[in-house]
């Protein structure tokens, strides 16, 4: 009604206020911009299908942690938004969904106002908040609000509701009602009928004087007496207060009123907020609150531990006090208090911006839903030196041998996705391991439990690496302790089967040739077998033979149960 520029004074706003304005400023010259974009109503949608650029808007804290925990497991995460957030970490959160790290975002009614985003989407987790005094229903002006974040210049936006989330009062499932989507969609909705006003030149005589005027009513038809504010409240609760004493002449009754117009960033309500201000209003009425004291608040509140809720309540506090230190006649050394207090609130912020981003992102799945639409080759999966599977520095699973296993850590749904992107890259790291172990790795094998195993390599009992995994198991053919020990033939295990066959021909004539070798030292053992095969042989000799061979050619005489060897021996 009173703030005008030098040359020219612009009111932005919705047309709803058009009425209003050429009431109280008749000389007012109304120009309209239309919406470029169209914005549409998409019905219902589960949360697990929401299409990516998407809000999910509710109008609780615990609504708020709920949907996007839930988006984590479904999507990888989203970024959070609520009003309770400090700006540097709510602009760092919209950040971290602008860039196209997060392609969710979940936020309270606060999304409407001042954020500019790349959304196509906004889905609604209810339709009722409470204004605090009832909950009731949004009205369609602060629905298309909140619609409105979808969709921008050119680009068409949608808006729906979330399934699964109950129903209103009236029993129905949450929905929009037809003349509700239609408002949204023409962007039609009533006028306004009035507007709140408070006197904002009051009188500082006296404080009843200036309680007097600021509880005025206004003379104009078409202005309401505004709510009582938290200002107001504050002003009222310490009127009537033995502080209320110490406050005499027109110029403490200012500073007074100054000191109850501190917001309450802490949301602490009326009576806390007020024994907060007077106790500010203790250093105050004598000039000055002192340097040590705010330093002293300041270093109290220097400590970046705790999990959300903890920071949420440091920064509300930080910034109380960074408002008191911008006062221009409030603090001693005010400029280095109000230094020390953004120094503070940029460190909170920072670490409830981390710990936002550690509860309701997961970056590993973030990354396999934007990479698995891509082509197998495009997927950055890094074999690491030590066996484990990564997607840009993020831990997907550990390659054992020739066997991919999954995180143990991941959940059912992310296992899913993890399986699918390690089993992408698989067949050529596989194939670029099996060159490795026949070039470099041969070395390393070792036969046991009648297989060609990789120690170090998994296969242990109780999660220890035991013999190694099996690579191929090893087979004599013929009649057993028969000395077929240069006729070994190799079955290459399951493990080997995301193996190219080319890799795995190559992998197999490699191990046979090394098996091979490894046999040569029990050569001897063959024509013992010979000897024992021979008919000519006595049973006696030949029992002796094959008992020597089942032994590896050596056996002491007590087991072979013999005192003499015989005579043809």
């Amino acid at each position: 009604l009173h703030a005008r520029g030098r040359e020219e004074t612009m009111i932005l706003g919705s047309s709803t206020l058009q009425p209003l304005i050429k009431a109280l400023i008749p000389r007012a010259d109304i120009t309209t911009r239309p919406r470029f974009s169209t914005l549409s109503h998409a019905g219902v949608c589960k949360l697990s299908r929401l299409p990516k650029r998407s809000a999910v808007v509710a109008f609780s804290i615990e609504q708020v942690y709920a949907m996007a925990e839930a988006l984590r497991r479904f999507r990888g995460g989203a970024a959070v938004v609520m009003g309770a957030l400090s700006p540097e970490t709510r602009n760092k959160q919209v950040a971290m969904f602008q860039s196209g790290e997060v392609d969710y975002i979940v936020a309270t009614d606060a999304i409407g106002m001042g954020l500019n985003l790349d959304l196509d989407h906004v889905a609604f987790a209810a339709l009722s908040k409470f204004d605090g005094q009832r909950k009731r229903r949004l009205t369609p002006s602060e629905m298309a609000q909140i619609a409105g974040r979808a969709g921008r210049h050119q680009r068409d936006g949608t808006f729906g509701t979330l399934s699964g989330m109950g129903k209103v009062d009236s029993g129905e499932p949450l929905a929009f009602t037809d003349e509700e989507i239609y408002a949204i969609e023409e962007h039609r909705f009533a006028p306004l009928t009035h507007l709140f006003w408070r006197e904002a030149e009051p009188r500082f005589d006296t404080l009843p004087t200036l309680i007097a005027d600021l509880e005025a009513r206004p003379d104009d038809a078409v202005l309401r007496a505004a709510p009582e504010a938290v200002d107001m409240a504050v002003l009222r609760r310490l009127s009537e207060d033995s502080i209320a004493q110490s406050v005499r002449g027109a110029g403490s009754v200012r500073r007074f009123w100054e000191a109850c117009s501190l917001p309450d960033f802490r949301n602490l309500g009326v009576e806390q907020h007020a024994r907060f201000v007077a106790r500010l209003w203790q250093d105050l009425d004598q000039g000055y609150i002192g340097a040590d004291f705010i330093a002293a608040r300041i270093a109290e509140l220097d400590r970046m531990q705790g999990d959300i809720d903890t920071l949420q309540g440091r920064v509300a506090a930080i910034r109380s006090w960074a408002y008191i230190c911008q006062r221009p006649d409030w603090v001693l050394a005010r400029d280095e208090m109000a230094a020390r207090a953004r120094a503070v609130e940029a460190k909170l912020s920072d670490a409830l911006h981390a710990r936002l981003t550690e509860r309701f992102v997961n970056r590993r799945t973030t990354l396999l839903m934007k990479s698995l639409g891509q082509d197998a080759g495009a997927l950055p999966v890094t074999l690491e030196p030590d066996g484990h599977l990564t997607v840009e520095g993020e831990t997907i699973g550990r390659l054992e041998g020739f066997r991919f296993h999954v995180d143990p850590s991941a959940g059912a749904h992310d296992r899913r996705m993890l399986l699918a992107a390690g089993e992408k890259a698989l067949p050529a790291l596989l194939a670029s391991r099996a060159e490795w172990l026949l070039t470099q790795g041969l070395g390393e094998l070792e036969i046991a439990g009648g297989a060609i195993r990789w120690p170090g390599q998994g296969g242990g009992q109780g999660g220890g690496q035991g013999q190694g995994r099996a690579l191929a198991e090893i087979t004599f053919p013929g009649q057993a302790g028969a000395g077929n020990f240069g006729n070994a033939r190799l079955a290459l295990t399951r493990d080997l089967g995301l193996l190219a066959e080319a890799s795995r021909a190559q992998l197999e004539a490699g191990l046979t040739a090394w098996l091979d070798k490894q046999l040569e030292p029990l050569a001897p053992l063959r024509k013992l077998a010979e000897a024992a095969r021979d008919p000519e042989a006595g049973s006696q000799a030949r029992a002796l033979l094959i008992t020597l061979i089942d032994a590896r050619g050596v056996i002491s005489r007590e087991d072979a149960g013999l005192e003499h060897l015989p005579k043809e021996m």
